[in-house]
């Protein structure tokens, strides 16, 4: 028996559902601004699924990184949620370096 692909979704779904967590938490305490950082990191580990030679290493890098990308489209809904006051707002966060020129920037969403 091959569990192998079984064991793969269970990550996957643990994956994505903390994915939730992190973009809510993720914009609570650091902000929108964000968002460039965290989709650089997304596809570093997209790329580096590429390279390793270990099958669940790789499965794993490709699948947090995926859900990273998709996690900075949803920090742009999530400062929209939480300006509608379905969240708490935490008015001290920490900017991130070069926060003025992000500022300029659109941020992605679906």
């Amino acid at each position: 028996m091959n569990t192998f692909g079984f064991l793969l979704g269970l990550a996957t779904l643990f994956i994505i559902g903390l994915g939730f967590i992190w973009v809510i938490r993720g914009e609570r305490y650091f902000g929108l601004l964000w968002w460039p950082y965290i989709l650089g990191l997304g596809f570093v580990l997209i790329v580096l699924s590429l390279f390793l030679h270990n099958d669940w290493g790789s499965a794993l890098s490709g699948i947090t990184g995926a859900s990273l990308v998709w996690g900075t489209t949803e920090f742009k809904e999530q400062a929209v949620r939480t300006e509608l006051g379905w969240y708490p707002f935490y008015a001290k966060k920490i900017q991130p370096p070069f926060a003025s020129i992000i500022k300029k920037w659109k941020a992605p969403h679906l």
